[in-house]
């Protein structure tokens, strides 16, 4: 399977859309992380998911 990598310069402009808190990047996992919401956002063919049902909850 190709990986499609993130273009980094789309975190600048992207907030969590539960608390609008600033995300951080996830290369390992694929994800954008909100520690103010506790949710990692998956990243899908280098497109981010931004919806709340399709985030992971995770550890603080």
């Amino acid at each position: 399977m190709n990986e499609v990598n993130f273009d980094r310069r789309m975190l600048e402009a992207l907030v969590c859309p539960v608390t609008y808190s600033t995300l951080s990047y996830d290369a390992e996992r694929q994800e954008l992380v909100s520690r103010a919401a506790q949710l990692a956002f998956p990243i899908r063919n280098g497109i981010p998911i931004m919806l709340a049902n399709e985030a992971r909850e995770i550890d603080s």
